[in-house]
């Protein structure tokens, strides 16, 4: 069983004492425990801890946390390379004579963790020195046990397509990047009238959370866990080796999707921004509002606050005449909701319903959990920068990296979610393609929808007029 389809129990199951020990721990082989939990050791013995024997196989919590985070004392094909020569000497598998009964016992275990690493963090796998390590160990066991050569076979091809569609998706994101143009050279080159809007490609608003919401999970499946740690990898300090781990900051697909908000974000506000007719802005705010409140019904969190950041734009919140015709109630709630004040008590309290919903849901509507993505990385981040590496004895501090794969294997829950709703290319292709303003567009929208207020915006205006205008 792939080890992300129980990440939602793996770790509620164990009492993780969250406090950092330094003194008073039980040692036990370089491990140093605290009321039966592990909270440091030296890489060394965590590496060790990881390599399973004949009669040993490691706790898939500690796999997941140990994967996660030795990225930051040691390269992913370097352990690999390690733990496979731990197997070899430990089992003397380089023997010319083996003990076929001891390697019938021993092959499963180092099989299914090979697995579990590929299945789970299967981006380790695009660099060419980390799969010559697996295929070398794969080798070494199909000739060791015939009996586990398909398996490995599957595992192999299990590993290729992921990194396949991977690699199309990245593909697709670089095309779709390549074909959004500015929203300004739109509105020269077409007259308004035959221009479309999101409203008109999709006049109902529920359906339109429900395409953001394909966006969403489409984008969130294809982060892979270690993103969260590398996008904070640091040389560690006791690493000899002079290069830094910049061939560790991979987190392309995280990057994506902090960009998809932030795309969402100036979407919603350029369509409010764009209508001449104050009556049309005001149509398509209250839309937005009802599509954000869809959002919040469905568990999409991401796209609403998107939706809520894109409608408190300067640009459009000066919009006084145009926000004079709406009534504002629903929009207040959603405000509410989201809330930054109490490091976000509204939004988490929110959260930790739809979380609760999703353990508990017999179906993939219910189960979607899409949460607040800037707030999340916050929270890593200030996991990361508040708890150091390792302790003044040199010792990991493993602690620390519990809390942290615990966030992370939550996150890994959520995004395996399909998403239920029917998709629609004609809305997702406007979604992810429309061209929409800059903010220096949408400011000068703004002013030529309702003029300056002041000194300051008139000269702002004048100076806008001049530059975004005379350009071609």
């Amino acid at each position: 069983m792939p080890q992300t389809r129980t990440f939602a129990t793996m770790f509620n199951s164990r009492g993780y004492n969250r406090h950092l020990y330094l003194l008073k721990e039980d040692n036990c082989g370089g491990l140093f425990y605290h009321e039966n939990n592990l909270v440091s050791g030296s890489l060394e013995a965590l590496i060790q801890h990881l390599v399973p024997t004949i009669d040993y196989y490691p706790d898939r919590t500690y796999i997941f946390t140990f994967l996660l985070s030795s990225r930051l004392f040691i390269r992913p094909y370097e352990l690999l390379a390690k733990i496979c020569l731990m197997c070899i000497e430990q089992q003397r598998l380089n023997e010319a004579v083996l003990d076929k009964g001891k390697i019938r016992k021993f092959t499963p275990k180092i099989v299914q963790l090979l697995i579990e690493w590929t299945e789970t963090f299967p981006y380790d796998f695009r660099d060419e020195r980390m799969m010559r390590n697996l295929k070398d160990m794969t080798h070494k066991i199909a000739t060791l046990d015939e009996l586990h050569r398909k398996t490995m076979h599957q595992m192999t091809q299990s590993l290729i397509r992921k990194l396949t569609t991977l690699n199309q998706y990245e593909d697709v994101l670089s095309k779709l990047n390549a074909s959004v143009t500015d929203r300004l050279t739109v509105l020269k080159t077409k007259p308004q009238s035959i221009q479309r809007d999101v409203v008109t490609i999709c006049s109902d608003p529920y359906t339109l959370a429900q395409q953001l919401t394909h966006i969403e999970l489409e984008r969130l499946s294809h982060i892979g866990p270690e993103e969260f740690v590398q996008a904070f990898a640091h040389k560690d300090p006791l690493d000899n080796n002079k290069t830094c781990f910049s061939d560790l900051k991979k987190t392309s697909n995280l990057e994506a999707y902090v960009e998809w908000f932030n795309r969402l974000s100036y979407l919603v506000a350029t369509e409010i921004c764009m209508p001449v007719k104050k009556k049309h802005r005001a149509r398509v705010i209250e839309y937005f509002i009802d599509v954000a409140r869809e959002c919040f019904n469905i568990g999409n969190f991401n796209s609403l606050m998107a939706i809520i950041s894109g409608m408190n734009m300067s640009p459009v919140s000066r919009l006084k005449k145009t926000w004079a015709k709406i009534k504002t109630a629903k929009f207040d709630i959603l405000e509410h909701q989201m809330d930054p004040s109490s490091n976000f008590y509204n939004y988490r309290t929110a959260l930790r319903g739809a979380a609760q919903r999703s353990l508990t849901a017999h179906s993939n509507r219910e189960k979607i959990v899409i949460p607040f993505f800037s707030l999340l990385i916050k929270d890593i981040y200030f996991l990361n920068e508040g708890c150091a590496n390792r302790l003044m004895n040199g010792h990991i501090n493993f602690e620390k990296f519990w809390e942290l794969a615990k966030q992370v294997s939550e996150f890994m829950t959520w995004r395996q979610v399909e998403c239920p709703f029917e998709r629609d290319r004609k809305i997702l292709q406007y979604l992810l393609t429309a061209p929409v303003f800059s903010e220096d567009a949408l400011y000068l929208a703004s002013y030529e929808s309702e003029g300056p207020e002041n000194h300051i915006e008139k000269e702002r205006w004048k100076t806008l007029r001049s530059t975004l205008l005379s350009r071609v």
